[in-house]
C-alpha cells in the first residue's frame, strides 16, 4: 500500500466534493433569485392590469 498515492486520492477527493457543494450553492442562491424576480414580476403586472379585479372573484349560481 502506497501511503503517499493514498493521502493525494482523498485530498483530490476531497477538493472534488468541496467545489461540488459550492457549485450547487451557486445554482440554488440563482435560482432563488430567479423565483424572487419571478414573484415580483408577477405581483407587478396584477398591479398594472386593466381590470385588476376580473377573474379575482367567482360567482357560481346553481
Amino acid at each position: 500500500m502506497n501511503i503517499p498515492e493514498l493521502s493525494t486520492a482523498l485530498a483530490n477527493v476531497n477538493l472534488q466534493n468541496q467545489v461540488g457543494i459550492a457549485v450547487l450553492g451557486k445554482a440554488l442562491d440563482n435560482t432563488e433569485t430567479v423565483g424572487e424576480s419571478l414573484i415580483q414580476m408577477m405581483d407587478r403586472s396584477m398591479e398594472l392590469s386593466v381590470n385588476p379585479a376580473v377573474g379575482s372573484n367567482f360567482d357560481m349560481y346553481v
